[in-house]
């Protein structure tokens, strides 16, 4: 489908680069991390490094899965850095972050726990070096092995994130490695388990708006705490084309009916990905968890 530029408009990326952005950008590079920021050519990167914040991204920048919007590299890993735990802990000290987002890519390969042992450890190295730095998780679905999940658990993020991604009927178009099921299934244990839950989607990959309510709907129906859901960006002509540019009036119907639904948090708008403002998500659903007891 050819996009009618007339009537859609792609959003605009602010870019500047700030004191906040040279100083995260040093500490990214002097302690050889690799962020989500950078590897997945995030929209907001400017922004939220110039704010201080960055997305690290561990166990290495080569993914086993080959994702139909994700930019980020794909083949066989490389990655052996067992000190990386500690390195990505110094370096959050060092930025000084209130909330850290940690996410990865995706490790097939390691078949005894899909690299979640390096996911709990990183998690309890940030707990150990920084005084009150709440951790925030966006983990693969790890095959959907839940003794890899309950490693990740019992290290305990302050938050726990994983994607569905998108509406079900495109899945398999939009991530062929993936199942949509299972993620659903990833994020009713991390529920019921008691871990404060959230969730994100993109579109503007060919749905419908009735098939993102009733993803909507099917998600909060789990427990789910926290939303996100923002516009899909080409990243290179590669890449699964935009189907439509969503409009400024769709973005604040979704943030209401997410409300509705009874969501904590919902985090509407053309520019938003999981861990954009996570800090600000983390504080309102805190407040808001708070008013309840």
């Amino acid at each position: 489908m050819k996009i009618d530029t007339k009537t859609q408009f792609k959003p605009k990326i602010k870019l500047q680069i700030g004191d906040g952005y040279k100083f995260v950008d040093g500490v990214v590079k002097k302690n050889n991390l690799h962020t989500v920021c950078e590897e997945a050519r995030c929209p907001n990167i400017y922004e939220c490094w110039d704010r201080g914040t960055a997305t690290i991204m561990i166990l290495g920048d080569i993914c086993t899965r080959a994702c139909g919007f994700c930019s980020v590299k794909t083949g066989k890993p490389t990655w052996n850095d067992p000190m990386e735990p500690v390195r990505t802990a110094l370096a959050v000290k060092k930025m000084n972050l209130r909330h850290v987002v940690i996410t990865s890519v995706d490790r097939d390969d390691i078949k005894e726990d899909y690299g979640s042992t390096i996911w709990a450890e990183t998690i309890k190295q940030i707990h150990h070096h920084t005084d009150d730095c709440t951790v925030e998780v966006l983990t693969p679905d790890f095959k959907g092995n839940k003794l890899a999940l309950l490693k990740v658990f019992s290290a305990n993020p302050e938050i726990f994130s994983h994607n569905v991604e998108c509406v079900e009927r495109i899945s398999k178009n939009v991530r062929s490695q993936a199942n949509w099921k299972r993620s659903l299934d990833v994020l009713s244990f991390a529920v019921d388990k008691g871990m404060k839950t959230k969730t994100g989607m993109m579109v503007g990959l060919g749905e419908t708006n009735d098939e993102v309510f009733k993803t909507m709907e099917q998600v909060a129906s789990l427990g789910v705490s926290i939303f996100t859901i923002g516009q899909y960006l080409q990243p290179t002509k590669s890449h699964i084309p935009v189907d439509r540019y969503v409009t400024e009036k769709e973005f604040i119907d979704y943030k209401d009916i997410g409300y509705e639904l009874g969501f904590s948090v919902v985090e509407s708008g053309p520019l938003v990905r999981s861990s954009y403002h996570a800090d600000e998500q983390a504080r309102l659903f805190s407040l808001k968890s708070e008013r309840l007891f």
